[in-house]
């Protein structure tokens, strides 16, 4: 009788614990191809993400992968807090934010999956297509704030730059790598989506749009190409004086890929799952083979570069 009661209770209080939310409940279910998973996406890369995820729940079907596009910092706030562990976005984590999340006893596993560039857009009727580092480093620090400026026969007024957010990837690289104090000038402006920021730029002549490459750059997405239809993309050139118009480049792959497009940056997936769940096998099919040829074929470029073999006779 003793026997049975001990029996008894042990059970009863087990099943009691998991009710309360005990490990038997919370222990992690998903496995590197199946269950589910959320991600925080910067939301400059939600074109190629999207193919991504969907390519990956099409070849293992029990896996469900939710991705959250949101603005950079939103993002960085989300593996800070520990909301989610698996994110995207274009640079690595800073020593403090390392700090922080070390503090909570995980360790961030970085992934570099691809070349990624952030594109220049005006309005298709504005004849200044060509610009240098430089002068984008004047228009982006306020001391031009004109076209005249850059084309004395010009016949458009004053620049509008608009940026998809100002808490955006795009908006910090710009800050970050082209703007000597890190601040952008009055004459800047929020769309607030991708789309809008491509709507405004269509519709403002004096527009000049700042823009994730990837929005613009697979040829085979229909939407890519309409976006392509309606406005233009400006070709930069590193060289202070250049001589001829070869000396601009577009951010085609090639160029991104050989380094003489100059606005490029890398893009990454950050994991702390700490265990082989579904968001490292995430991260792990994008930066094999399967996940690479996707970005080839996106019009970034492959942090690891899928090559084809050829037999010679």
């Amino acid at each position: 009788m003793k026997n049975k009661f001990w029996a008894v209770l042990l059970v009863a209080g087990t099943l009691v614990y998991t009710g309360c939310g005990g490990n038997s409940g919370d222990a992690p279910t998903d496995t590197p191809t199946s269950g589910k998973v959320k991600i925080s996406v910067d939301e400059s890369f939600k074109p190629i993400i999207e193919t991504q995820v969907s390519t990956f729940e099409g070849i293992y079907k029990r896996a469900e992968v939710t991705a959250e596009y949101k603005p950079e910092g939103d993002v960085i706030k989300d593996i800070l807090n520990d909301s989610i562990r698996v994110i995207v976005l274009s640079r690595e984590l800073t020593p403090e934010e390392n700090k922080v999340i070390e503090q909570k006893k995980r360790i961030p596993r970085v992934t570099k999956i691809a070349i990624d560039a952030v594109a220049i857009i005006v309005n298709r009727s504005n004849p200044d297509s060509l610009l240098t580092l430089e002068e984008l480093k004047t228009i982006f620090s306020g001391k031009t704030k004109s076209w005249k400026q850059l084309n004395k026969e010009s016949k458009l007024k004053d620049i509008t730059i608009v940026f998809d957010n100002n808490n955006s990837g795009t908006a910090r690289y710009v800050k970050d790598s082209l703007i000597a104090d890190h601040k952008l000038p009055s004459n800047t402006f929020a769309a607030e989506s991708h789309k809008a920021l491509i709507d405004y730029v269509e519709k403002n002549e004096n527009a000049l749009g700042v823009i994730g490459v990837n929005w613009i750059s697979d040829f085979d997405d229909s939407t890519v190409v309409g976006f392509q239809n309606r406005i233009k993309v400006v070709g930069i050139s590193a060289e202070p004086l250049p001589r001829t118009t070869e000396s601009y480049y577009q951010p085609y792959q090639a160029y991104i890929a050989q380094g003489t497009y100059p606005l490029r940056r890398y893009l990454y997936i950050i994991s702390t799952e700490g265990r082989a769940g579904l968001g490292t096998g995430f991260a792990s099919y994008v930066a094999g083979d399967k996940g690479q040829r996707i970005i080839l074929k996106s019009g970034l470029v492959p942090a690891t570069m899928p090559v084809r073999v050829i037999g010679l006779q």
